[in-house]
């Protein structure tokens, strides 16, 4: 965890938490009480921005700036004015790996809103996101290798402008400064005349050194990377700077952190003990535990390692098993049992179908069918697709493959990460959460036969939180 306040300081009278996310901007308010921090008042709104790419095609996935920070704009507007004029710290997250580009001098425009000032995107290109498929393997193979112990992908920072180097290279020469999108939003707020970026979002980029908090310089120059778009790098839970006016009446001066990567603000909303291990399932599953202090990575990345090693805060590291088989699995399923149900010529709503398969499930404590749920590949075995095996006849009801569906789900993340290395590590318990879990008692039952450690549910992860949390720790 972050280091707590200084000694003698008071805490932040109010602290804003901001996440950035895929599909949703999340803004949350903090106030320091007896038992730490509790969350006063909280507001989010889908930013409803993906939009197509010119350059890409079909295989980009990129996003509207604009409309990204009407959805912050939005959002701020929605919180009490007399809390925002008390706060004192920003702390900002958002979804890691992508790249938006914009001219320095030219990156917004701030105007009256009526509580204060806002800025609105100027010069600015769109977000290649972080699912954004331009880079194919045969591309990424071209590139020079990377010293870092994260492999590279589609979707990241680096990946991006070499893409652009190669396939459309006027495209960056119209702008002088890159970074993630919560960079973006730093850089405006503090009115930065180079982007300053966490060693979290630098790693999830590419190309970036973490033992030495550095890029790999030497190799992309030679390549011809324009290396005068990469951000300064910073620690994370550090202050970038301070609010050049009164953004939507938040006092101007007030104190910016470095922005963050959502998981790892996401994680420190709700990791309080060293022992404890996250488990979330929502759409996809993560099962997250903290390294032992002192631990660094390996210098290169093994591919087929089902296990990556996240910069954390404090110089730890965080070994995440993420899985791309989650709560998506479970409804790719009732969808199937639906086309089903509907080529018979009956109708049935997908919610009525997922509250009967789990009814059916919980009738059924065992279930002696092997599923091998990978519908969706995994990172490090994309070629390795589901299975279901030991089919009998006396297993062939409802009840027993939605059993044996939702032990494959927890079963496969555990084959990730195995219970082994959680007791080596030390772990004692599960901090179970996210959206399919918390609906599944299936899951749940599950989740409590595979790991031998108490599982404790309803702990909520939330990356706006977790923003602030780490401004109220920072020194």
């Amino acid at each position: 965890m972050a280091g707590n306040e200084a000694a003698g300081r008071p805490a932040p009278a109010c602290v804003l938490g901001i996440d950035l996310g895929t599909t949703s901007v999340k803004a949350a308010l903090l106030v320091g009480a007896e038992q730490g921090q509790v969350v006063a008042e909280s507001c989010s709104r889908e930013t409803q921005a993906h939009t197509s790419s010119l350059e890409a095609g079909p295989q980009g996935m990129e996003q509207n700036v604009r409309r990204i920070i009407r959805a912050l704009n939005e959002c701020l507007a929605a919180l009490p004015q007399q809390q925002l004029q008390r706060v004192s710290h920003i702390g900002i997250s958002g979804q890691m790996h992508g790249i938006v580009f914009w001219k320095k001098d030219k990156g917004c425009k701030w105007t009256d809103c009526g509580t204060g000032l806002t800025f609105e995107p100027e010069e600015v290109s769109h977000l290649v996101t972080w699912q954004d498929g331009r880079c194919s393997p045969t591309f990424l193979s071209s590139l020079p290798l990377p010293q870092s112990h994260i492999s590279l992908a589609t979707g990241f920072g680096c990946a991006t402008v070499y893409w652009y180097l190669k396939k459309s290279p006027d495209f960056l020469k119209s702008y002088d400064a890159a970074g993630t999108i919560h960079d973006y939003v730093v850089a405006m707020l503090c009115d930065l005349k180079k982007p300053l970026m966490s060693v979290q979002n630098a790693a999830s980029w590419g190309y970036f050194n973490s033992r030495n908090k550095s890029w790999n310089t030497d190799i992309l120059t030679k390549s011809g990377f324009p290396v005068h778009l990469l951000p300064e790098v910073g620690d994370p839970g550090s202050i970038a700077g301070r609010t050049i006016c009164a953004w939507h009446g938040i006092p101007k001066g007030a104190k910016v952190g470095i922005a963050l990567g959502d998981f790892q603000c996401s994680v420190y909303s709700c990791l309080t003990e060293r022992t404890d291990a996250v488990l979330n399932i929502s759409t996809s599953a993560q099962l997250t535990i903290s390294m032992p202090p002192g631990f660094q990575p390996p210098e290169t990345p093994d591919p087929s390692s089902a296990v990556t090693y996240f910069p954390y805060f404090n110089g730890d590291y965080l070994a995440v098993a993420a899985s791309l088989n989650g709560g998506n699995v479970l409804a790719t399923f009732v969808d199937m049992v639906a086309r089903w149900t509907e080529e018979l010529g009956l109708q049935v709503r997908e919610p009525v179908i997922y509250t009967k398969i789990i009814k059916a499930a919980l009738a059924q404590n065992d279930s002696k069918l092997s599923v091998h749920p990978t519908i969706f590949g995994e990172r490090h075995i994309p070629e390795q697709l589901a299975s279901v095996t030991n089919i009998a006849v006396s297993d062939l009801s409802l009840g027993h493959v939605t059993r044996a569906l939702c032990r494959g789900i927890v079963e496969n993340l555990c084959s990730m990460l195995p219970v082994q290395c959680l007791m080596e590590t030390g772990v004692r318990r599960i901090l179970g959460s996210g959206s399919a879990l918390a609906r599944n008692e299936v899951l749940r039952q599950e989740v409590e036969r595979i790991f031998p450690f108490p599982v404790v549910y309803g702990k909520d992860v939330d990356a706006a939180v977790g923003a602030a949390m780490v401004m109220f720790h920072s020194k």
